[in-house]
């Protein structure tokens, strides 16, 4: 049985934790209380970035949608009748509706 990549990650993974947990153990109560509260900044400011990241892109995707329908509309006059008769909702019948006959 051969050792690959995978092993070695996992091997030092285990490592690093368990150095992680002996340095923990090893800490002082001040020490434990200041890793904590770093650990709750790091992670609000983590979350305020991906808000943030998100609101951007809700307002890109925003922005893009008007504008590529207006561009759309500029160059093609009938894009919004050729959508409607694609996408929109269909009338009554169902299938009949769309010219279809079974």
């Amino acid at each position: 049985m051969g050792v690959d990549a995978k092993n070695i990650a996992t091997f030092l993974l285990g490592a690093a934790a368990g150095l992680a947990a002996h340095k923990y153990m090893t800490m002082t109560p001040e020490e434990k209380e200041k890793l904590a509260a770093s650990l709750k900044d790091k992670a609000h400011q983590f979350k305020d970035e991906a808000e943030n990241a998100a609101d951007k892109a809700k307002d890109y995707f925003t922005e893009l949608k008007s504008k590529g329908s207006e561009a759309l509309k500029t160059h093609f006059p009938d894009a919004d009748k050729i959508m409607q008769n694609l996408f929109g909702k269909k009338n009554g019948g169902g299938d009949a509706a769309a010219g279809k006959t079974n």
